[in-house]
């Protein structure tokens, strides 16, 4: 299948805050979807500390806010913008998704902790991020109420996957289908639900007992795929070559659901 790259209706960036005290400023909106950059002020994000900025990027075909369509929700690998993954999210819309890309790192945040127990001592960050992505997703039903809320598609690179697949182990019902680009430290549940399709770069390997065996890759209808491009080029700097082969994989996979 050939991919394309078509202009789309809008893409528009926003930034929500979250605050822990209710704001009566505006809520949050599109007010001019022609609008490049915007920034809304929201109400509590429930269990966070202080105050939060959530930057996300929203990628459509169509300015109908009560149209019907699937939604993707793309969780950015760490240090990764809401402006990144565009490859992704335009080629998604391009087939009628309806695609908001979530940033969960801001420069005012504690480092990524790099050693010791990796999985305990991200566990904070992870969990934030689920917060941020559950608080999106409420805020989005206000906004669009035409989209499936019934059938969210969750995307997730490297840090970004460990939090999709976090909400995948202990909030099943939450998504249908949860996509992973190398996602490195949060097991892969193994179980069949939700429907579960995994990415892995061609340098970085998944930390023991995250990756599923051949065994119950097969028993749980878990796929996954080896492709060749190094980890940190999934963002959005590999070349044109490798994200036409990401972006193949990742429709016929959906595609392959709906038959």
């Amino acid at each position: 299948m050939k991919v394309k790259y078509l202009p789309l209706a809008f893409f528009t960036i926003l930034c929500i805050s979250c605050t822990t005290k209710k704001s009566k400023t505006n809520a949050f909106k599109i007010a001019d979807i022609h609008t490049k950059d915007a920034y809304f002020k929201t109400d509590t994000l429930a269990g966070s500390s202080g105050n939060r900025i959530i930057p996300i990027g929203i990628y459509s075909n169509s300015a109908d806010k009560n149209a019907r369509r699937e939604l993707v929700l793309l969780n950015v690998g760490y240090g990764g913008k809401n402006t990144d993954y565009g490859y992704i999210a335009r080629n998604l819309a391009l087939y009628g998704y309806f695609v908001v890309v979530i940033q969960h790192d801001l420069a005012t945040d504690d480092t990524l902790p790099q050693t010791g127990d990796i999985y305990k001592l991200r566990r904070p960050f992870w969990d934030r991020g689920v917060r941020c992505i559950f608080y999106v997703t409420g805020r989005l039903k206000k906004e669009y109420p035409g989209l499936d809320y019934n059938h969210i598609i969750l995307i997730g690179h490297s840090n970004g996957g460990d939090m999709a697949m976090l909400i995948a182990n202990e909030y099943p019902d939450f998504a249908k289908i949860v996509i992973t680009l190398d996602n490195r430290r949060m097991p892969i549940p193994r179980a069949d639900h939700p429907k579960i399709f995994s990415i892995r770069s061609s340098d970085q390997p998944a930390d023991p007992g995250v990756l599923p065996s051949a065994e119950e890759q097969k028993k749980y209808k878990i796929k996954i795929v080896k492709v060749n491009t190094m980890h940190n080029e999934m963002g959005g700097t590999a070349t044109e070559a490798q994200k036409q082969e990401i972006n193949t994989y990742i429709l016929n996979y959906l595609k392959s659901l709906k038959l």
